[in-house]
C-alpha cells in the first residue's frame, strides 16, 4: 500500500468498502459506476510491477471470488483487460516460476480462458506462450499441470496461437515432450496432453500418427473413461471438449460411427446424468448435442436412448411418477426429463441443453413412430408444465431466463407436432394455455403464435384465440422487432403471422408501420454511434505517461460530453415526442414504444461509457508495455554499444598489425635490393676472373666467398620463408577483419598485390640467380679442364 499512489490507494480504499457491501456475484452486474471503477483500479493496480506481491495476490484472489460465473468471467476478460494484466505479472515474475504468485495467476488465468478467445497479438500472450512451453518441458510437477491446462485453453479454436506456436524453433523438442506425457499416472495431464495434440497436430503428420485408425480405438476408450471415471468435473469437463473437437474432424467422426463399443460407451455416459451436479449434467448434455451433428452418430444415439425405453416409459409415463424398474436405459431418459424441467434458477442452462438435444433427436424421420410413443407421452403433459411455470413476482431476470426456455419449448413442440400420430396430440394440446404479453419476450411470444397457427384446426377453440391475439394491440412490439430482424427466420416468422393478420378488422397496421419506422430510425443510431466509436478506437496509442494521463483525461471529457449530449438531446426529443403522444387520444401503447426506446436509448450510453472504461485500461495497459519495451530497448542500446566499443578496439589492432606488415614488406624490399647489388658485384667478379690467366687462387677465394653468399643467401630464404608464413599468419587475421571493416579490407587487398608483385619479381631474380649459378658451374668446370691442360704442358 505504500508504494501506491494517491489516486491508487482511494481507489482501493472505496474498493474495499463498496465490496464490504456486495456480494461477490452482484458486483459485476450491478450496473453502478461506483463497483466498475472499483475493480478497473484493482485491476490497474494488481498490473503495476510496483506493487508488493503480496497485495498483488490478495487483489487476485479478489478477482478470482468475483469470477464464479460464466457470465463474469466474459466481463472481467473482455471488459477490464484481466487476462493481459495476469500474463504480465506471469512475465515480470517469469525467473522464479515456482513462486507462489506466479501459480496463483496460472490457475485464474485456466479459469478465466476456458472456452474465451485469446489471440496471439493480445498483449504479453507471445510471452505467456513461451513461458508455459518452457516450463512444460521443465521437471517441476507443480508447475507442469497448470501450465498444461492453460496451454490447452489457449490452443482450442485458436488458429493466431497455433500458427505461432508452429513457427517457433523449438516446437519439435515440445511435441516429444507432449507424447511422452500420454504415458503419465496422472489424466488430467492425459487429458491436457492430448487436448493440446489436437489442437496443434491434428491436420498434420504427427496428428495423422497419433490419431490413425490403429490408435484411434484406444483414444476413444480412453477418453470414454475418463469422462465417467475421471478424477473429477475438471477432467471430465476437458475430455469432453477433447471428444468435441474430435468430432469435428469428418475423419475420426467416421471411425466414431464404426466404433464397436459406441453404444457401451454412450450408455456409461447418460448414466452421468442421475448425478445432481449440474456441472457435469451440462457437459454430457454437450457430448451428446455434439455427437447429434453427425448424422450417423445420431441415429446410433436414438436407438440407445429411445428404442429399448419405450414400454417402460409409456408405463413410467402413465403412473405420473411412479417407481421405475424397467431397467436403465428407462432411468437414462427419466433423468433426461429431469433435466429439462430443472428449476430456471441455477441449471437453467442444462434444461436448455436438454430442449436443444430432444429437439434434434426428435426430428422428422430420425425414429419410427412406435419408438418414441412412449416417451413423447411422458414428455408432452411436462413441457406443457414448463409453459405454465411464469411468475412475474419473481422478477425482471427470471421472466427473461424463464421466456428463453419457453422459445426452446414451443420449438420443441413443433417438432412434435409432426412426428406422432395426432390423437396423442390431441389429447395433450387442449391443456394449452396462452401467457399475458406483458411478460414475454418476442422470441417466445412469435413461437407461441407460430405453435397456435399449426394447432388451430386440431385443437378446439384454439383457432378463435389465436385470431383474437392478432387483433391485440400488443402484437405490434413483438411483431416489428421480427420484421426488422437480422435473423432470416425470424423475418419469415414474422411475415407468416402478417399475412393471417393483415385481413382481420382491428389489426394495428398503422401503428405496426410506426414501431418499424422506429426500429429502422434506432438502428440508424446505433450504428453512428458505433462509427464515432470506431473512430475513437483509432486514436494513436499514447507514447509517455504524461501523454496517457493528457489523452486519458481528454477523451474521458470528450466521451462524457458525448454521453451527456446523447442523454441530453434523448430527453429533450423524447420529452416533447411524448407530450405530442400524450395529447394524442388512444396512444397509451406509442407512449409504452417510446419509453422502451429511451430505455434502450439510455442502455446504449452505458455501454458506451463501459466500452470507454476499456478503452481506456487498455490504452493503460499498452503504455505499461510499451514502457518495458522501451527499457529493453534502452538495455539493448548499452549492449550493441559495447560491441561497437569492442569493434572499434579491433579495428585499430588491425591497424596495428598493418603497420608492422608494411614495414615487414619494407624490410623484404631492402633484401632484394641488397641481393641484387650482390649479384652485380659476383657478375663483376666473374668478368674480372676471365681476363686472369691464373685461376686456382683466385677461384679458392672465390669458392669461399660464394659460399659465404650462398649461406646468406640461405638465410634469406629462410627468412623470406618465415615471412611468408608470417605473411599467412597476417592474412588470417586480414581476414577476419575484413568481415568487421571493409576499409581495412581494401588496404589488405594493396598490400597482398604488392606482396605478389614482389614475390613474382623475387622468383624472376632467383631465376635470373639459377641461371648465373650455372654459367659459374659451366665457368667452373670449362676452368677446370684448362688448368689440367697447362700442367700436362708444364710437365
Amino acid at each position: 500500500i505504500l508504494l501506491m499512489s494517491v489516486p491508487q490507494y482511494l481507489v482501493f480504499c472505496v474498493c474495499l468498502q463498496e465490496v464490504s457491501g456486495l456480494k461477490c456475484d452482484q458486483l459485476l452486474s450491478s450496473g453502478q459506476v461506483l463497483p466498475s471503477e472499483c475493480v478497473s483500479g484493482l485491476v490497474e493496480l494488481a498490473g503495476n510491477p510496483n506493487t508488493s506481491p503480496t497485495l498483488t495476490s490478495s487483489i487476485i484472489s479478489l478477482l478470482a471470488q468475483l469470477a464464479g460465473d460464466d457470465h463474469s468471467r466474459e466481463i472481467l476478460h473482455s471488459s477490464y483487460n484481466l487476462t493481459s494484466t495476469l500474463a504480465a505479472v506471469i512475465h515480470c515474475h517469469s525467473a522464479t516460476p515456482g513462486e507462489a504468485l506466479v501459480l496463483q495467476c496460472l490457475q485464474v488465468l485456466q479459469k478465466l480462458t476456458y472456452n474465451a478467445r485469446i489471440f496471439q497479438s493480445t498483449s504479453y500472450i507471445p510471452e505467456l506462450v513461451a513461458f508455459l512451453m518452457t516450463n512444460i518441458q521443465s521437471h517441476s510437477d507443480d508447475i507442469i499441470m497448470p501450465c498444461l491446462g492453460l496451454m490447452a485453453n489457449l490452443c482450442r479454436d485458436n488458429h493466431s496461437v497455433q500458427s505461432h506456436i508452429k513457427s517457433l524453433d523449438n516446437v519439435k523438442p515440445f511435441y516429444r515432450t507432449l507424447i511422452n506425457f500420454l504415458a503419465h499416472n496422472s489424466l488430467t495431464v492425459v487429458v491436457f496432453t492430448l487436448s493440446i495434440l489436437a489442437s496443434l497436430t491434428l491436420n498434420e503428420k504427427v496428428g495423422e500418427k497419433l490419431f490413425d485408425a490403429k490408435n484411434i480405438h484406444q483414444t476413444f476408450q480412453l477418453v470414454f473413461n475418463i469422462v465417467v471415471n475421471g478424477d473429477g468435473t475438471l477432467t471430465r469437463k476437458y475430455s469432453v471438449d477433447l471428444l468435441v473437437d474430435l468430432l469435428k474432424n469428418p475423419k475420426i467422426a467416421d471411425y466414431l460411427t464404426r466404433y464397436q463399443h459406441f453404444s457401451a460407451c454412450v450408455a456409461q455416459v447418460l448414466g452421468l446424468l442421475h448425478s445432481k451436479d449440474p456441472d457435469s449434467a451440462a457437459k454430457v448434455l454437450e457430448l451428446l448435442l455434439a455427437m447429434c451433428s453427425v448424422s450417423g452418430l445420431r441415429s446410433l444415439l436414438c436407438q440407445v436412448l429411445f428404442k429399448p425405453a419405450g414400454p417402460k416409459l409409456r408405463a413410467a409415463g402413465r403412473r405420473q411418477g411412479a417407481g421405475v424398474d424397467g431397467g436403465r436405459k428407462a432411468e437414462d431418459g427419466l433423468a433426461l426429463v429431469q433435466w429439462l424441467s430443472s428449476p430456471v434458477e441455477g441449471a437453467e442452462r442444462c434444461s436448455l441443453q436438454a430442449l436443444q438435444l430432444l429437439n434434434e433427436l426428435l426430428e422428422v424421420g430420425q425414429i419410427s413412430h412406435h419408438c418414441m410413443l412412449g416417451f413423447v407421452e411422458m414428455l408432452l403433459p411436462v413441457l406443457f408444465e414448463l409453459l405454465k411455470g411464469l411468475d412475474p413476482a419473481q422478477g425482471d431476470a427470471h421472466v427473461r431466463k424463464h421466456c428463453h426456455r419457453i422459445t426452446h419449448v414451443t420449438s420443441l413442440l413443433l417438432n412434435i407436432l409432426l412426428t406422432p400420430p395426432q390423437p396423442v396430440c390431441c389429447f395433450y394440446l387442449h391443456q394449452f394455455v396462452f401467457f399475458c404479453f406483458s411478460h414475454v419476450c418476442a422470441e417466445a411470444l412469435l413461437k407461441t403464435l407460430e405453435l397456435m397457427s399449426k394447432l388451430r384446426q386440431q385443437v378446439k377453440d384454439m383457432e378463435t384465440s389465436f385470431y383474437r391475439m392478432l387483433q391485440d394491440q400488443r402484437i405490434v412490439t413483438p411483431l416489428s422487432l421480427a420484421l426488422t430482424s437480422h435473423h432470416r427466420e425470424h423475418v419469415q416468422t414474422g411475415l407468416s403471422l402478417l399475412f393471417e393478420a393483415t385481413p382481420l378488422p382491428d389489426f394495428p397496421s398503422l401503428v405496426l408501420g410506426e414501431s418499424m419506422a422506429a426500429n429502422n430510425a434506432y438502428r440508424q443510431r446505433e450504428a453512428e454511434l458505433s462509427v464515432k466509436r470506431i473512430a475513437v478506437q483509432e486514436v494513436p496509442p499514447p507514447r509517455t505517461n504524461t501523454s496517457m494521463l493528457d489523452s486519458s483525461s481528454a477523451s474521458s471529457r470528450s466521451v462524457h460530453s458525448l454521453v451527456e449530449k446523447i442523454q441530453t438531446g434523448l430527453e429533450v426529443k423524447y420529452a416533447r415526442e411524448i407530450n405530442s403522444y400524450w395529447k394524442a387520444p388512444s396512444k397509451e401503447s406509442r407512449l409504452q414504444d417510446l419509453l422502451e426506446a429511451k430505455a434502450l436509448a439510455l442502455s446504449q450510453a452505458d455501454r458506451l461509457i463501459a466500452q470507454y472504461r476499456v478503452q481506456r485500461a487498455q490504452a493503460e495497459a499498452e503504455a505499461r508495455k510499451l514502457a518495458s519495451l522501451l527499457k529493453d530497448a534502452e538495455r539493448r542500446r548499452e549492449d550493441l554499444q559495447a560491441e561497437l566499443s569492442g569493434q572499434v578496439l579491433e579495428v585499430q589492432r588491425s591497424k596495428a598489425d598493418m603497420e608492422e606488415l608494411l614495414q615487414h614488406n619494407a624490410r623484404l624490399q631492402r633484401d632484394s635490393e641488397d641481393h641484387q647489388a650482390l649479384k652485380g658485384a659476383y657478375n663483376s667478379l666473374l668478368n674480372r676472373s676471365a681476363k686472369k690467366t691464373t685461376f686456382s687462387v683466385f677461384l679458392a677465394g672465390l669458392r669461399v666467398e660464394l659460399q659465404a653468399e650462398e649461406e646468406k643467401v640461405k638465410e634469406k630464404d629462410q627468412e623470406r620463408r618465415e615471412l611468408e608464413e608470417t605473411v599467412d599468419v597476417l592474412r588470417k587475421e586480414l581476414n577476419k577483419t575484413e568481415q568487421a571493416r571493409k576499409d581495412a579490407s581494401i588496404k589488405a587487398s594493396s598490400l597482398e598485390l604488392q606482396k605478389s608483385q614482389l614475390e613474382a619479381k623475387l622468383k624472376q631474380k632467383e631465376d635470373e640467380l639459377n641461371k648465373h649459378s650455372a654459367m659459374i658451374a659451366m665457368i667452373h668446370s670449362l676452368s677446370s679442364g684448362k688448368m689440367k691442360n697447362d700442367v700436362n704442358l708444364s710437365l
